[in-house]
């Protein structure tokens, strides 16, 4: 890969171009060998391992939001992209089905906006979850089923147009673990929730439509792993190839912030990582009254289970404004639909089936 990327670079073609096509190919199969995996103790010339600062998040502020204590947390940077953090799944035993549950329960509820606003009606996308049950819930029949709301959605966007303040949940979990990495008083004001089926990727982007880029880019993965590239200011920089799976997280932060970077691929979880399970929940998340994490029904698990045995999910919470700034009346990314109704522009997952992505904001 490194060859390929030298010819390429003094080619000056578009290097970042050529090895997303290089992991998103199917056939033949890429080698994933260079794709670097933090929940292994890489030992990787581009690791370096990130400084926390445990003293500015108390373990019991930690496990209201489902995570272990900050000395726990095993943090990464890598050689090159000052100012990017990786953390390989901080998440407190049994916490992370209670974020998936968030993620596709209550976070595609009205008045957030989904990418099925832009072709369907409000009626018909106010209860997503409840309209699949049935589907999710049924055995096979053997038949090709048509798919779900749920299985239909590829984004949903929160902030803007709701006060984002009374969302306590997402905002507590970013407040800690960017305090940890050494950025207090972040305030989120804007989020977006991104799905992906076993066969989408996610196109070559950079994140800057947020009116102040000095602050971080927080990442949140749930389900299947992905490999995510992440490359430099231009598109002819090589990309580095790493995998994220079920409960990593990543900062992007500083002169990392504004770097190109790319999904092309869904990946099952390697070997020797356990699925996700409902039960075995730690202890920690009942440590107080006011905490946030709890047990989830079976009957809701059920369907959340089966709906991450092929699909990811992913949720980016963002700063968008800086000391003395406001939100403009009507951002230059919103779009009017049909219906009158304001939907925020972003590159959603692209599938085998649907081809091309929309271009505009979007999410890694």
């Amino acid at each position: 890969m490194a060859k390929m990327a030298a010819s390429m670079v003094e080619s000056g073609e578009d290097v970042f171009r050529k090895i997303f096509k290089f992991y998103k190919r199917r056939h033949p199969p890429p080698d994933f060998s260079d794709v670097i995996d933090f929940s292994r103790g890489v030992k990787h010339d581009k690791v370096v391992q990130a400084k926390l600062d445990p003293a500015v998040v108390s373990d019991v502020d930690a496990a209201r939001v489902g995570l272990q204590p900050v000395r726990d947390w095993r943090a990464f940077g890598l050689q090159g992209y000052p100012g990017f953090i990786f953390i390989s799944n901080p998440f407190l035993l049994g916490s992370q089905p209670f974020w998936v549950r968030q993620c596709l329960k209550t976070y595609p509820q009205k008045p957030n906006i989904c990418n099925l606003d832009m072709h369907m009606s409000p009626s018909e996308t106010q209860d997503i979850w409840g309209k699949s049950l049935h589907g999710l819930s049924s055995p096979p029949s053997g038949k090709r089923e048509p798919k779900t709301l749920l299985e239909r959605l590829r984004w949903v966007t929160l902030g803007y147009h709701y006060n984002w303040d009374t969302k306590l949940i997402s905002t507590l979990l970013s407040v800690q673990i960017t305090a940890a990495c050494g950025f207090p008083g972040f305030n989120a004001e804007a989020g977006i929730l991104n799905y992906y089926r076993s066969d989408s990727s996610l196109g070559i982007h950079v994140d800057e439509s947020e009116l102040d880029h000095s602050r971080p880019l927080l990442s949140f993965s749930f389900g299947q792993s992905a490999i995510f590239l992440l490359g430099g200011t231009r598109r002819q920089d090589p990309p580095t190839a790493m995998y994220m799976h079920s409960g990593d997280v990543m900062v992007m932060s500083g002169q990392s912030r504004l770097l190109y970077h790319a999904v092309p691929r869904i990946v099952p979880a390697p070997q020797g990582h356990a699925p996700l399970k409902m039960d075995g929940c730690n202890p920690a998340l009942s440590l107080q009254d006011s905490t946030v994490v709890e047990q989830i029904s079976e009957q809701d698990w059920a369907v959340c289970s089966k709906y991450i045995q092929s699909s990811r999910v992913n949720m980016t919470v963002r700063q968008v404004l800086g000391p003395g700034q406001s939100f403009p009346e009507e951002p230059s990314h919103h779009k009017k639909t049909d219906a009158g109704r304001t939907v925020t522009y972003h590159d959603e997952p692209a599938d085998e089936e649907s081809g091309k992505m929309k271009r505009s904001r979007c999410d890694c």
